[in-house]
């Protein structure tokens, strides 16, 4: 993303930083970002274990598995269903 800065164009980006913000509000800006990022870790990597905790909660040894004597029931045909609801 970065790859074609080079020093220069960095040491020009932070001077620019450093007359908008000031030498002063730099490290309140830092820190602030520094907290942002730090919270965006934590929630993702909750979400991650919430998912992963949910999938596992979920075991598939509780579904039977199917085979040759799988009970087989057909599904009730109705004349309803098949055909689709008029509107007028």
């Amino acid at each position: 993303m970065f790859g074609h800065l080079g020093f220069p164009e960095i040491l020009i980006i932070m001077v620019i930083i450093l007359l908008l913000f000031g030498a002063k509000r730099i490290p309140e800006i830092a820190g602030s970002m520094g907290k942002g990022i730090r919270e965006f870790k934590k929630n993702i990597n909750d979400a991650s274990r919430d998912l992963t905790g949910d999938a596992n909660r979920y075991d598939n040894r509780a579904i039977p598995p199917a085979g040759p004597d799988a009970e087989h029931r057909p599904v009730a045909e109705d004349e309803a269903a098949r055909e689709p609801k008029r509107l007028i």
